[in-house]
């Protein structure tokens, strides 16, 4: 048995929070971006996060210690658009490896500073910018942008290079086209079966809006339906809505599912400027709720969050045991 299947039965495990909101707070410059070596690079680089894992590697290091110092058990690489498909945006395909690689060397090193029990680092494989299961032509509604095959050789690329980093486990997250995650999983499943080696596996959808419903549709239920033929660590939903929005559709997971569960919500709705005002402490209030209704496995935060909020939510999660799995007879 891995570690974190271990400890995920003795406690309620605690991700990181936002990564982009805390790299945000360095107002990086287009020059800080670049660094020296992409310096006389053809394209504009500024927002491209993933990249300042090799342009800023202290600065990416500096935000998982925080995490870590503030209590959490995961950290998330930082690697949310980190495939060819992702990258094309930048002109910087051929850097995907190289980037994945980085990230996951960075977070390693981190994890490895905390000798008080054992700390995870988690292959953070975001949704693409394309939707492999609608058009993005309202004229032409079975046009697809992107293929499955696609999406397959590129977050095949992603996961080799996590696992080569050093990750623990591999987190496919924010999704919004489920069909985009099977095509992650099919391609980790196959990097297992090649190499011989088994790594757990989070799941973690979006529920976009108050109809319940991920971006192409799918229902809680059916969202669940369409993953959990594939051996996972745990499934859950994160971004798109605050605690207290999210709870209804984890409790509808909680009712259908044996697997662990997990929720890293946002720190509230964002606000007219698109930025987040819940406090650590609000936040904590809503996620005790969480625990005292014995929803989650693991918790953290997504957009709006800060190690501020992650220390307090630790605290609370300290509190409590995690949800128990039903072993069905």
């Amino acid at each position: 048995m891995s570690k974190i299947n271990q400890a995920i039965k003795e406690r309620i495990l605690v991700l990181d929070g936002a990564m982009g909101t805390m790299l945000q707070r360095y107002n990086f410059s287009e020059e800080d971006f670049r660094g020296e070596r992409f310096a006389a690079f053809q394209h504009p680089l500024k927002g491209n996060n993933d990249l300042l894992s090799i342009t800023q590697p202290e600065a990416v290091k500096e935000v998982h210690r925080l995490y870590f110092q503030a209590g959490a058990d995961i950290v998330e690489t930082n690697t949310f658009s980190g495939t060819t498909i992702g990258m094309a945006d930048y002109h910087m395909e051929d850097l995907v490896y190289e980037l994945n690689y980085q990230s996951a060397k960075i977070a390693r090193e981190v994890a490895d500073e905390f000798t008080d029990r054992s700390r995870f680092v988690a292959g953070a494989i975001g949704p693409t910018n394309r939707t492999a299961s609608m058009s993005p032509d309202v004229n032409d509604p079975g046009y697809r942008a992107v293929t499955f095959d696609d999406l397959r050789i590129a977050y095949k690329q992603q996961v080799e290079a996590l696992i080569d980093g050093g990750c623990d486990l591999l987190l496919v997250e924010t999704i919004f086209d489920t069909l985009n995650a099977k095509a992650a999983l099919f391609a980790i499943e196959e990097v297992k079966e090649e190499r011989q080696i088994d790594i757990p596996i989070m799941v973690s959808g979006t529920i976009t809006d108050a109809s319940g419903r991920t971006l192409s549709g799918q229902t809680v239920e059916g969202f669940l339906i369409s993953i959990e033929h594939i051996p996972l660590l745990s499934v859950g939903f994160n971004c798109a809505l605050g605690a207290d929005q999210l709870k209804p559709y984890l409790k509808r997971l909680s009712h259908n599912t044996q697997l662990n569960i997990s929720a890293h919500p946002n720190a509230g709705l964002p606000n007219a400027f698109g930025e987040y005002d819940q406090t650590p402490e609000e936040m904590q209030a809503l996620i005790r709720e969480y625990l005292e209704d014995s929803l989650v496995n693991i918790i953290g935060g997504c957009c709006g969050t800060t190690p501020e909020h992650i220390k307090l939510i630790a605290d609370v999660a300290a509190e409590f045991k995690p949800r128990k799995i039903q072993v069905e007879a």
